[in-house]
């Protein structure tokens, strides 16, 4: 994944918004976006679209966390699709993959990387 230069973190929310081994949704430049905290991951909080592209609905926030052979991954709570939280891919359908953010914690805040 290549960076805007010009990209800036800007603060989501606070680490205490978050539940963890969870989603939320988080309205961010007018874009739905499912953030998952997962303790325990190297990468411990992961930001990607909550539009699911099988049913068109706004639920991936909603779905089930696991993994696949240590990827972590998010299921579509509607027809159950799998896809990695890192790369946003669908492991059922590698034509298919929701957009990825870069996301960090910083202390106590949750900062997500905006161009």
């Amino acid at each position: 994944m290549t960076t805007n230069p010009k990209a800036s973190w800007t603060k989501v929310c606070g680490k205490d918004d978050l539940v963890p081994h969870s989603g939320v949704a988080a309205l961010i430049q007018n874009q739905q976006v499912a953030l998952f905290y997962i303790p325990g991951f190297e990468e411990e909080v992961f930001a990607v679209g909550n539009h699911d592209p099988f049913s068109g609905a706004n639920i991936i926030a909603r779905g089930l966390i696991g993994d696949r052979q240590g990827e972590p991954m998010v299921a579509s709570p509607l027809y159950k699709q799998h896809f990695s939280l890192k790369s946003g891919l669908c492991f059922e359908d590698n034509e298919v993959n929701l957009p990825v953010w870069p996301i960090r914690l910083k202390g106590h805040v949750v900062e997500i990387l905006q161009s």
